[in-house]
C-alpha cells in the first residue's frame, strides 16, 4: 500500500492507471484538466492510450469504440462538456457498453463559473440523455474516495455492462489530501461473447448496436435493461451515516456539502440540537429505504446542496410525507459555512415551535 499527498483529480487519474484503464479520451476544461494532463504524462509509458480529442462529443464516441472492443475506457469533463456527451452516453447504455465517465461539477447553468457546484444532480441521476436508461452514479466526498471510486466504478461498469458516472466537484478535484492506493487485481472478465475483437471460427459475429427498428424488439431490449437497473437498485445502494443513533433531526448531503455538514453537526450538537447526517454515496441507486426508515424516529430532514434544490426531490420521495423536509442551498460556486447551515436549521426549528 502506497500513500501520497495528491490533488483529487490527480488521485483519480493515478487510480485509473492502477485500475487497468486501457484508453482515455478527453478534452480539457476547468476544473478537471489535471486528469487529462496527468494521464497524458503517465499512461503512454505504460503502454496505454491517451488522446485529446477535438471535442467532448468526439471523446464520448471514442469511448464507445474502445469499450465496444472490450477495453477499459474512460473520459472526464466538467458540466458543459458532460452536457455535450449526453447522446453518446445514451448510446453507450443502449449498447450495453461498460465505461467510466467523470464529471468534476462546476456551477452553472451555461458556462457558469469554474467554482464547484452540485447543479448536475438531475442530469446525472435522472438520465441527461434520451430514452430509458440509468447509470450508477458515485459521489466521492474526499480525495481518497476520488481514487477508491475509480476502482469501484470500473468494476461496476464491467459487472453490469453499463456506463458508470463519478460525480465530483471542482473543490474535491482541486484540494490536496493524503491518499492511499491499495493492492488491486483487475477482475478477469470474459467479454468474448459480445466484444468486437474479430470473429473466430468458433462463434458467430458480435454486433454492438442500440438500434432496434422493430418495436417488439425494442421493447424486449428495454425490458432487459430495466431488469439490470432493478438489480442495481437491489444490490448497489451505498451510503454513510453519522450521529444518527440519537438524532432528532437529519442533514442529507453528498460530496462537498456532506463534508461541510460534518462541522455543522458538531456546532449544532454543542447547542443541544441532536442532528445526524445521511450521506448518499450512490446517487443512483438512491438510498430511499434507509432514509425512509430513519424518518420514523426524526422530527425533520434538511437537504443541504450546492444548487437551488435538486436532490431534495428524492429526499421527499424517500420520506414519503412522514415528516417535514426542508432545504438549504448555496449557488454560484459559493460555499456555505457550517455556521450558516446551523443558523438556517435553528430558524426553522424556532418557527415550527412557534407555529
Amino acid at each position: 500500500m502506497s500513500s501520497k499527498l495528491m490533488k483529487g483529480n490527480e488521485a483519480l487519474a493515478e487510480a485509473a492507471i492502477l485500475a487497468g484503464c486501457d484508453a482515455y479520451f478527453g478534452y480539457p476544461i476547468t476544473p478537471q484538466s489535471e486528469v487529462l494532463e496527468y494521464l497524458a504524462r503517465e499512461m503512454p509509458g505504460r503502454g496505454r492510450l491517451v488522446m485529446q480529442a477535438e471535442s467532448e462529443i468526439a471523446s464520448i464516441n471514442m469511448v464507445y469504440g474502445a469499450a465496444g472492443a472490450g477495453f477499459r475506457a474512460m473520459t472526464s469533463s466538467s458540466s458543459p462538456g458532460i452536457s455535450l456527451m449526453q447522446e453518446g452516453i445514451s448510446y453507450l447504455a443502449g449498447a450495453e457498453l461498460p465505461c467510466l465517465i467523470v464529471n468534476v461539477n462546476r456551477a452553472g447553468p451555461g458556462l457558469g463559473t469554474i467554482q464547484p457546484g452540485q447543479g448536475d444532480y438531475f442530469q446525472s441521476v435522472k438520465g441527461g440523455g434520451h430514452g430509458d436508461y440509468k447509470m450508477i452514479v458515485l459521489a466521492p466526498a474526499s480525495v481518497q474516495e476520488m481514487a477508491d471510486h475509480v476502482f469501484l466504478g470500473f468494476d461496476l461498469a464491467d459487472k453490469y455492462r453499463n456506463p458508470v458516472l463519478l460525480l465530483s466537484d471542482g473543490a474535491i478535484g482541486q484540494m490536496m489530501e493524503k491518499v492511499e492506493f491499495k493492492e488491486y487485481t483487475k477482475p478477469a472478465i470474459d467479454k468474448s461473447d459480445w466484444a468486437t475483437t474479430g470473429k473466430p471460427k468458433t462463434r458467430e459475429r458480435n454486433y454492438i448496436t442500440s438500434l432496434f427498428i422493430q418495436p417488439e424488439r425494442m421493447e424486449e431490449h428495454n425490458l432487459k435493461l430495466e431488469a439490470k437497473f432493478q438489480q442495481m437498485r437491489e444490490e448497489e445502494v451505498r451510503w454513510e451515516e453519522m450521529n444518527t443513533e440519537d438524532a432528532e433531526y437529519l442533514f442529507v448531503a453528498y460530496g462537498l456539502a456532506a463534508r461541510i455538514c460534518q462541522k455543522a453537526i458538531e456546532l449544532a450538537r454543542n447547542k443541544g440540537i441532536r442532528i445526524g447526517l445521511l450521506r448518499p454515496i450512490t446517487l443512483y441507486p438512491y438510498p430511499y429505504k434507509i432514509l425512509n426508515q430513519l424518518a420514523d424516529k426524526l422530527k425533520m430532514v434538511m437537504s443541504v446542496e450546492l444548487n437551488s434544490g435538486q436532490m431534495v426531490e428524492d429526499v421527499r420521495l424517500a420520506v414519503n410525507g412522514k415528516i417535514p423536509v426542508e432545504f438549504f442551498g448555496k449557488l454560484g460556486g459559493l460555499m456555505p459555512t457550517p455556521e450558516s447551515i446551523v443558523q438556517h436549521l435553528e430558524n426553522i426549528i424556532q418557527y415550527r415551535h412557534a407555529n
